[in-house]
């Protein structure tokens, strides 16, 4: 009976996160999407802990629990208050400026899971085949003949991925959070570097497939930790978004290699869930950036760009007022609004949906175009501006909104630089060439709110600030918007 109820609990589990990805592909489903995914979590949680409690292990079998007991129960409930804990304070700390960094710091700590469960994977079966050979008995029935090969394979594989992932996730927290160059990291033949990495990987699996030892697993380790570093190192700044959601798939697949090693179908269910719809959520986004999905995935492979363009001499930016933008939208018909980053590090957002409110009822019509990398995660400028209220049907898709711009009176570039760059269209040698990009430059009247000529995050120049139809509305994004609502 109770085993019954914890393969029939893994199951709910397993269909309940199903049911969270299927209510995150619209805006309107995702926060119900997102109640189905914690239901999920819950559930696997809770059935893991009784299971332990009772004798049964991750695949749903009964097993002797002499020894353990209480003991075990009190550790592991003491790690998940402790992990409860620190969850809840950093959901409250964090802004929504900060979750891509900090989702990719929970990345590494998937990567670093797999890689610890790996080892205690290896010194377990270790442990219970030298146990077996003192005591004169045949080897346990999960190590026996091939299955030793097999259980060897998956530990070797698992730790790879796993180390992969804690470094790769690393450096982006340290480039999305500025503490590291966002340009990429080229080293000499980095190329070769990262494909000598993966020959020397696969030689290795043969022969600890073969002889199962401590000094090739570390070895290996070394090499993927080393691996992941670079990998991410070498993608720039206009990419750590496609590379956030990489590491998901990744850190998705990390799982899967747990579960694989802990004999836990739920963990191979929600590993694999994780690593597909990450891996079809970069290639969609790499699609959408007129980027290589195996360029990405293996750290710039065969991407040799430079930031040409930066001595350029494109002429001298125009500047406006925020009563100058006002009069502009008054006599508008058409407004379109792309809002960046900047955006969202400015908390503009709120006063941008009163300015839309306010236009609307003078019967302008009013549009968002969203970048599909626009921020810092797919979808962020969509979650900020639902947050705000904006309404879900004048928000578009680049592809749908690009058309329509010269067509327009005045465009709004609100803390967007990158994504409305284009020398990503006309400099072949920029590090965001071949990037699709919003045509605002296409309309009447562009204002671009910016704090300075600086460059965006990829650190490229952007020749939209000098074009003449361009004015520059300086300052923090929240103050410049609400002297415009004053105006109005």
């Amino acid at each position: 009976m109770a085993i019954t109820l914890v393969q029939g609990s893994f199951i709910l589990a397993g269909l309940l996160f199903i049911l969270s990805l299927a209510g995150l592909s619209k805006h309107t489903t995702a926060e119900g999407g997102n109640r189905y995914g914690m239901l999920g979590m819950a559930a696997a949680l809770i059935i893991t802990v009784f299971a332990a409690v009772i004798g049964i292990d991750a695949a749903g079998e009964a097993y002797d629990r002499t020894g353990s007991g209480a003991t075990g129960f009190g550790l592991m409930a003491l790690a998940m208050v402790i992990g409860a804990v620190i969850g809840i304070w950093k959901a409250k700390k964090v802004e929504m400026t900060g979750m891509p960094e900090l989702i990719a710091l929970l990345h590494s700590f998937v990567g670093l899971a797999a890689v610890l469960v790996g080892y205690n994977s290896y010194f377990d079966a270790h442990h219970r085949l030298a146990e077996a050979r003192d005591r004169g008995l045949p080897a346990p029935a999960d190590l026996a003949g091939s299955m030793e090969s097999i259980h060897s394979g998956e530990v070797f594989v698992g730790v790879f991925i796993g180390a992969i992932t804690f470094t790769g996730s690393i450096v982006a927290y340290l480039k999305l959070s500025a503490k590291m160059a966002s340009k990429p990291l080229m080293l000499p033949k980095h190329n070769l570097l990262n494909l000598g990495a993966l020959v020397l990987f696969i030689i290795l699996t043969i022969f600890f497939v073969m002889d199962p030892n401590l000094p090739l697993l570390l070895i290996m380790t070394v090499i993927a930790l080393l691996l992941g570093f670079h990998l991410v190192a070498a993608i720039g700044g206009g990419d750590m978004p496609v590379v956030v959601s990489m590491l998901n798939s990744y850190s998705g697949w990390a799982a899967a290699a747990a579960g694989f090693m802990l004999n836990n179908d739920l963990l191979i269910i929600t590993g694999a869930l994780v690593g597909s719809s990450g891996a079809f959520l970069s290639y969609v986004m790499c699609k959408g950036m007129g980027r290589s999905f195996v360029n990405v995935i293996a750290g710039g492979f065969g991407g040799e760009t430079s930031s040409a363009g930066g001595d350029v001499d494109y002429g001298e930016h125009r500047e406006i007022t925020a009563e100058e933008t006002a009069e502009l939208l008054r006599g508008a018909k058409s407004v379109i609004i792309t809002p960046g980053y900047g955006m969202a590090v400015a908390q503009a957002q709120y006063p941008v949906a009163e300015i839309t409110h306010k236009l609307r009822a003078k019967g302008i019509n009013v549009r968002f175009g969203i970048h599909p990398v626009a921020g810092r995660l797919p979808g962020h400028m969509n979650v900020l501006l639902a947050e705000a209220k904006v309404p879900y049907d004048i928000v578009l898709e680049m592809d749908e909104i690009n058309d329509d711009l010269g067509e327009t009176d005045v465009v709004l570039v609100i803390g967007a630089n990158d994504t409305v760059n284009p020398a990503a269209l006309d400099d072949p040698g920029s590090p965001i060439a071949g990037m699709p990009v919003l045509h605002v430059w296409e309309a009447e009247n562009v204002i671009v709110f910016k704090r300075s000529m600086a460059t965006g995050y990829a650190g490229v120049q952007n020749p939209l600030f000098f074009k003449e139809n361009t004015q520059m509305l300086f300052g923090d994004a929240k103050e410049r918007v609400d002297d415009i609502l004053k105006a109005l």
